[in-house]
């Protein structure tokens, strides 16, 4: 993969691996298209978007909101803690990044065991498409950080600000999602309007935390894959707020106000 020369000050040279470099055109790609397809109107088939769109299937196999989401975020977490326990002996810009992932998946196990209100279920096919993604990018992540550990270090260093990013993300995600978590009383399977925290100027303040988290991790890394599946990242969640932000104006109308915008403030 072809590197500005610029942005040499701030990556690792790419490691000498073709399944890294595929993955990484793989990763940016299909995340850029999920994104528009979610803008378009065909949407992964889960939480609210479960039956809109033309991907619906009356007929597909489907999980429990609960437990598709267990699913897909627990073998993420093994890799993360596996890779940890395999690896103990690399250095410090590996442990921050494994520690990161690790604890990043292990915060969703557990807000899906504990915080989240599930009101409804998640295509088979999806389940397994969001598993795969998670489980794929994270090992990848990590095994292009183990194949960089005898390449020069970018002349800046930015693992420090990475760890800082992460923790702004992560507790920024947590945040909103027990406001989320709290719109709804115990068997309350209604949708309402979330309001406080960001939710008052944007939409999904969660995916904007999720990107600082990702950001972050990229930032540790600073591997040429990391950035791009970050991108990617970014361009699905955009897209994603985007169609939450109609799936809430198409079911509360007029209720819904204008000016709580879809990802950035005033802006988009």
């Amino acid at each position: 993969m072809a590197i500005p020369s610029i942005f040499l000050n701030f990556l690792f040279p790419p490691p000498p691996s073709l399944f890294v470099t595929t993955m990484s055109v793989i990763g940016i790609s299909s995340l850029a298209n999920a994104g528009f397809m979610e803008i378009k109107g065909k949407h992964m088939q889960y939480s609210k978007f479960l039956n809109e769109g033309v991907a619906k299937k009356e007929n597909g196999a489907k999980l429990s909101s609960r437990n598709g989401m267990l699913l897909a975020y627990t073998p993420a977490f093994v890799v993360g803690l596996s890779s940890l326990l395999a690896f103990p002996d690399q250095d410090l810009r590996f442990l921050l990044l494994a520690s990161s992932l690790t604890v990043h998946f292990l915060k969703r196990v557990l807000e899906v065991l504990f915080l989240h209100k599930y009101s409804g279920s998640m295509g088979i096919e999806s389940t397994i498409i969001i598993t795969l993604s998670y489980t794929v990018s994270t090992a990848t992540m990590i095994y292009a950080q183990y194949l960089s550990r005898d390449l020069p270090n970018p002349p800046i260093d930015l693992k420090y600000v990475g760890v800082g990013l992460f923790l702004i993300g992560i507790v920024g995600n947590f945040y909103h999602h027990n406001i989320l978590a709290n719109l709804r009383k115990e068997g309350d399977k209604e949708y309402k309007i979330p309001q406080g925290g960001l939710f008052d100027l944007i939409i999904c303040p969660h995916y904007v935390f999720e990107i600082f988290g990702y950001v972050g991790m990229s930032c540790i890394s600073q591997t040429p894959y990391a950035f791009a599946f970050t991108l990617g990242t970014i361009c699905y969640l955009m897209g994603r707020s985007y169609a939450t932000r109609e799936w809430y104006i198409s079911k509360f109308g007029d209720k819904f106000p204008k000016d709580v915008k879809a990802f950035i403030p005033y802006v988009f």
